[in-house]
Order: C-alpha cells, then sequence, then structure tokens
C-alpha cells in the first residue's frame, strides 16, 4: 500500500513539473536597427541573446534596411547551434519620424507559431507606435507576447501606457500574456498601477536599462525604463537586466549596438 502511495505522489509531482513549461524572453531595444548595423555588431548581438528562446525587439528603422538586419542577425543566430525563425510587423501607423517596426525572433525547437503576428489597430490613434503580438504556443500552451516602444517621456508615454492597461483589462485576457518593451516610464510610477491591479508583475525593478554617452562618477547607466510585465498565469523564475558593457571602456563600443540594455524574463507557464 505505501509503495503504490509513494508512486502516486511521484507521479503527480512529475506530471506538475513536466506541465509547466519554461522557457527565456528577451526584451531589447536596438536603436537604429538597421543598414548602420555591421556585420561585427550583428554576430556580437547573436552572442548577447543566443541563450533566449524568444526575442522581442524594439526600434527596428521602417525602410528595407531594418527588415534585412533582423533578418542578418537571424541568420548569425542559426549559425550558433539553433534554429530560429523570425517575423517583422507592418511599419507603425505614426507620424514620419516616428514611424517604426518591431520583430520577434524565437527558437523553432519547441516554440511555434500558427500566424505571423499584428500590429494592434485599436490602438493606433491611441499611441504613436501601436504594440504588435503574436501568439506564440509551447508544446501546445498558448503564450501572446506584445511588444512596445512608447513616445518619448517628454512626450506622455503615461497616456500610452493607460491606453494599453484599458485594452488589456477590456479584452479579459485568460491565457498567459506578456507586455514587453520600452515604456520610457520607470515601473514605479502610479500610471502602471492599472497594470498591477490586473496581476501584471515586472520582470525587474529598480534596475537602469539605459546607457549614458559617457562614463561618470556613478557609472554608465540611466533610467529604469525596460521592462517585461507579465500576467497571473506565468511564474517568474529570474528576471534581469543583461549589462554587456560591464566596464566603462567598452562604453563607446557598447553604444553602437544599442543605448539601452536587454531585458530578461525566464518564465514557467501554469
Amino acid at each position: 500500500m505505501l509503495k503504490k502511495l509513494l508512486v502516486y505522489v511521484f507521479v503527480l509531482f512529475a506530471f506538475s513539473v513536466f506541465s509547466q513549461e519554461q522557457i527565456s524572453l528577451i526584451s531589447w531595444n536596438i536603436r537604429d536597427m538597421g543598414k548602420t548595423k555591421n556585420s561585427e555588431e550583428l554576430d556580437k548581438m547573436a552572442e548577447i541573446v543566443r541563450d533566449a528562446d524568444i526575442v522581442a525587439i524594439q526600434e527596428v528603422v521602417s525602410g528595407y534596411g531594418g527588415a534585412q538586419a533582423v533578418a542578418k542577425l537571424a541568420d548569425n543566430l542559426n549559425r550558433k547551434g539553433a534554429k530560429w525563425d523570425y517575423v517583422i510587423s507592418n511599419p507603425t501607423n505614426s507620424t514620419k519620424y516616428a514611424t517604426e517596426r518591431y520583430a520577434f525572433i524565437w527558437k523553432t525547437k519547441r516554440i511555434k507559431i500558427k500566424n505571423r503576428g499584428e500590429l494592434i489597430k485599436e490602438l493606433d490613434t491611441l499611441v504613436d507606435r501601436e504594440p504588435f503580438y503574436i501568439d506564440f504556443f509551447i508544446n501546445g500552451q498558448k503564450l501572446t507576447v506584445l511588444n512596445f516602444h512608447s513616445r518619448p517621456h517628454n512626450k506622455n508615454p503615461e497616456a500610452e501606457i493607460m491606453a494599453i492597461s484599458n485594452y488589456l483589462k477590456s479584452k479579459e485576457i485568460a491565457h498567459p500574456l506578456v507586455l514587453a518593451g520600452d515604456f520610457n516610464v520607470d515601473e514605479k510610477e502610479l500610471v502602471f498601477d492599472t497594470l498591477k491591479e490586473l496581476d501584471y508583475k515586472p520582470s525587474i525593478r529598480n534596475q537602469k536599462t539605459t546607457l549614458k554617452h559617457e562614463c561618470r562618477e556613478n557609472g554608465y547607466l540611466n533610467h529604469t525604463i525596460d521592462n517585461i510585465f507579465y500576467s497571473k498565469e506565468i511564474s517568474k523564475v529570474k528576471g534581469m537586466a543583461i549589462d554587456f558593457v560591464k566596464y566603462c571602456d567598452n562604453l563607446t563600443s557598447a553604444r553602437n549596438l544599442s543605448d539601452h540594455l536587454p531585458v530578461l524574463l525566464e518564465l514557467k507557464i501554469e
């Protein structure tokens, strides 16, 4: 009897462990992701994100050079031991100097898609660059990821954050969802309260994610504005900003990649 009970407990434990899908997601505002990025820089980017399962990229330039740079980054990743796929959004419905694209890159071994994603048109009159979302399927479990780049801090990004929060509230989404991006607002600010009331949590807190132009006495990191928010159907394993600069002497070359650090979220889908 005891032996049967132990077997039953083990089976329940194994099912509870293996029914949770653990993946890692990186969100990265890659400044001016386009033809200005050379082969060496794209390879450095690939090294930074290669261990992730999904990469959400903001600030892809809207012209052909942006799509070309994303394709080259994916090609570099494909040469590092895993098979990757990618999608690039249409240009956002924005003014000339605000228009950008978004991109997702992901490992295809465990992660599948059923469509190529789309911009959220319901928000295009409320934000400068409407979010781009896609549904990923990890062993059949659905994970929606929204990719967003807000307007600059002096142009009321708070209004955009509130619009997205209200959008998510109105949809009453019941499956795992992640909102990733550059919000140009610290997650501690009151504007994120609606999102937090919906049980979304930030992957990082009090971690600076932007780079200064030059190293100073208090270092080379500046603002706490990039983050990944995850819904209540997700458990965080680890969240961090990936500091690829490390030393002041590397700051100039690092800024050629981006003036933002990538944000990592390792998660389990319940």
